[in-house]
């Protein structure tokens, strides 16, 4: 990891990006804390509201996300790929998170058994579970997309913090004053 750089650097409106059960959510919800700025969750607006993670018309999530991000001020998390260059248009400063995907698998059965009260799962009634195909995605997918990831958000020439371990996250805390949201 490169020097901290101070949180004002990001600016008004800054994107957190990276692998699932990596703290994006966490880190989030710390940052709208600090700055006094809404902490906006995409898995929250692609879902219909009251279900258990039934997606919404690709149209209905266009809409909440350009009506998100079209704020003065925000943060928001998540990566859903067909909307980042509208969100990367916005955006002042993106902080990509990265972690082991063995550290990725344990957050991810820690979150899902134990943890029915995370932060970025504000979905009412959506209810997190083990399942194969979200391991392969920790396992297999997600590894194979963070160089391309490291590119894409590199090439937006906008201010950028990149954390590649838990470790570093946790520097990232320190430096900015951040404190977990509980």
């Amino acid at each position: 990891m490169d020097a901290i750089p101070p949180l004002a650097a990001l600016g008004p409106r800054i994107m957190v990006c990276g692998p699932s059960n990596a703290g994006k959510s966490t880190l989030a919800a710390a940052l709208a804390q600090a700055l006094g700025v809404p902490a906006i969750y995409l898995d929250v607006l692609a879902h219909q509201p009251h279900t258990s993670w039934v997606r919404q018309p690709p149209e209905v999530f266009e809409a909440l996300h350009a009506d998100a991000i079209a704020g003065p001020h925000w943060v928001i998390e998540g990566n859903y790929m067909g909307m980042l260059q509208t969100r990367m248009a916005r955006a002042t400063g993106i902080i990509l998170l990265g972690t082991g995907r063995w550290a990725a698998l344990t957050r991810y059965v820690r979150r899902t058994l134990f943890e029915t009260r995370r932060i970025g799962s504000k979905l009412e009634k959506g209810q997190d579970r083990l399942n194969w195909e979200m391991v392969h995605f920790i396992m297999v997918e997600q590894p194979r997309k963070r160089q391309r990831d490291v590119d894409l958000l590199t090439a937006t020439g906008l201010p950028m913090v990149k954390l590649d371990s838990m470790a570093e996250l946790k520097q990232l805390y320190a430096a900015w004053r951040l404190s977990r949201p509980r």
